[in-house]
């Protein structure tokens, strides 16, 4: 395989010092960590500083006023996070690929005599694994449980420090227990479980001025909705123990959101903004008269309803991701996919190309129906239909999922070891190629889709919006040499805004002439999947 260029500040994680002195904790001051992982050298690295997770700023919104917050991602490449002074409390979201990153950091501020608070996905699926590295888990809804974690946080420390001042030289004194006795408990580390159930729009706004602006293209991350209506057995979405029923914010809420970050371009993170196309009728009408851009997430069967795709790009929307997984409908049937037929795929990308959305496809390589012949044939289609970015992922089954379950079953389990569940690893044996076909295909897309060749070939149809793909497409896809200066200097957002601003002009410009024109196609017909009518053709780039 070709060598990739690979700096050791994308693949090694900032050394913590065993000597680094640390002062008493400074009570009622938190410190929220993003741990580092390494990056994909066949992605773009620029991926990873596009916009920064909601997970950490949400917790920060639920603090106390009276707590002070400090926000530390280690992928900004800053170095270890800071320990003057040392906070009360640490809070580490955990995901399976760094979570030995992320015990690592737990070991290095509890042996200082911080408090650790670790959450996230993989706190929920193995538990047992987390407990050890933690004073309190927060399993679920973390937002929720967060502000009861610092109460008792609190209240265990000041009675801890009460006894010490009242037995002087007493070196036995412990900390309080956490929780009340009835609390549940994974060996001897009280778990605080949370909820999806109360209204979404009770949820405190993210902090997003605790963000380094200048790490990122945007810091206006926005989550409007929760949950998915699909439940794919792959999907971290279906593991054991996540109920997530789907919940929506008040439209004006996340406009409000949008306006006061003062950014023209925002990301949607939701898993699928599209789940409730009357809900996001209702979102576009509150956004539109923001004249910014965004982008989300939703799933190809959003295309049943052109209106619905007209009023998007009327209210901003310059592109989509879209989670194809693969062009075999076997594979999607076996995934627990529910979208529409594989065939139809190319002329739903047509109808969001049509109203100027470019298109981000995401393909998932390794499927028990994919052989060899996969790779080029995913390309090929790709490049037919002229998507402007995709992002590759090789199965993997995580923990707690459907897919893991029968993946253990079967023994077609590689290993256990965590940090190379990353989509970018091959961790099982698959059905139709072997191990090293599966991780050279991988590959293979990457370098094709990162060709100068397909580059070209994935054009926008309009020749006007030629110049800014092809500035974007060469800085985020052939630019890896570069990226972790860019990061490493604070330059991301500097170099990124004259591509974004000239992006959001020209889709003001054509989203003017836009709303004069017809809708390209009719919505589907429910009971029998026919266009009612036929319409005219748009053709728009961004």
């Amino acid at each position: 395989m070709k060598e990739r260029f690979w700096p050791a500040a994308m693949r090694i994680a900032p050394p913590l010092s065993e000597r680094a002195v640390a002062g008493p904790p400074q009570r009622h001051y938190v410190l929220l960590i993003n741990p580092f992982y390494p990056k994909d050298p066949h992605a773009s690295f620029g991926k990873h500083v596009l916009t920064p997770s909601l997970a950490l700023t949400s917790i920060a919104a639920a603090t106390p006023p009276d707590w002070q917050v400090r926000y530390f991602d280690e992928n900004l490449l800053h170095g270890p996070p800071p320990l003057d002074p040392l906070p009360q409390v640490v809070g580490i979201t955990v995901h399976l690929t760094f979570a030995e990153r992320a015990f690592a950091l737990a070991r290095y501020y509890r042996s200082r005599g911080a408090k650790v608070v670790l959450g996230g996905l993989h706190v929920l699926s193995c538990p047992e694994e987390c407990a050890p590295h933690a004073d309190a888990l927060a399993l679920g809804e973390g937002v929720e449980v967060w502000p009861q974690i610092l109460r008792e946080l609190d209240a265990a420390g000041a009675e801890s420090a009460g006894s010490a001042s009242g037995r002087r030289g007493d070196s036995r004194v412990r900390l309080r227990q956490v929780g009340d006795s009835a609390r549940e408990r994974i060996g001897g580390t009280p778990v605080f479980r949370g909820d999806f159930r109360r209204p979404y729009r009770d949820d405190p706004a993210p902090r997003r001025e605790l963000l380094p602006r200048r790490s990122f293209l945007t810091t206006t991350s926005l989550i409007a909705t929760r949950g998915c209506h699909n439940r794919c057995g792959f999907c971290y979405l279906s593991t054991d123990g996540l109920k997530m029923p789907y919940r929506m914010r008040d439209p004006e809420q996340i406009a409000a959101e949008f306006a006061a970050d003062g950014q023209p371009y925002g990301v949607f993170v939701d898993n699928n903004l599209g789940s409730s196309r009357e809900y996001l009728h209702k979102l576009c009408a509150a956004l539109r008269p923001l004249q910014k851009i965004w982008s989300a997430a939703v799933t190809i069967d959003v295309t049943d309803d052109p209106s619905l795709i007209r009023q998007m790009a009327l209210a901003g929307c310059t592109g989509v991701f879209i989670g194809f997984e693969s062009l075999t409908d076997d594979n999607l049937t076996e995934a627990r996919k529910r979208t529409p037929a594989a065939a139809d795929y190319a002329r739903r990308v047509q109808i969001l190309h049509d109203n100027g959305i470019q298109v981000n496809g995401s393909f998932v390589l390794g499927f028990d129906h994919d052989g060899p012949e996969v790779f080029q044939e995913t390309c090929d289609w790709i490049e037919e239909n002229r998507l402007e970015c995709a992002t590759f992922h090789i199965l993997t089954p995580y923990p707690g999922t459907p897919l893991f379950r029968a993946m253990a079953e079967e023994d077609r389990l590689l290993h256990r070891d965590w940090s190379l569940y990353d989509t970018a690893h091959v961790v099982f044996r698959p059905r139709r190629m072997t191990i090293e076909q599966l991780a050279a295909g991988y590959e293979y897309c990457y370098t094709r889709l990162f060709s100068h060749g397909s580059i070209w070939r994935r054009r926008p149809q309009d020749a006007g919006a030629v110049p800014a793909y092809l500035a974007m497409s060469y800085l985020y896809k052939r630019s890896n040499f570069l990226w972790h200066l860019l990061i490493q200097h604070d330059l991301v957002q500097s170099v990124w805004t004259p591509l974004v601003e000239l992006s959001r002009l020209r889709h003001l410009q054509f989203r003017a002439g836009l709303a004069r024109r017809p809708l390209s196609a009719p919505p589907l017909d429910a009971a029998d999947g026919r266009a009612r009518s036929a319409g005219s053709v748009v053709y728009a780039g961004v």
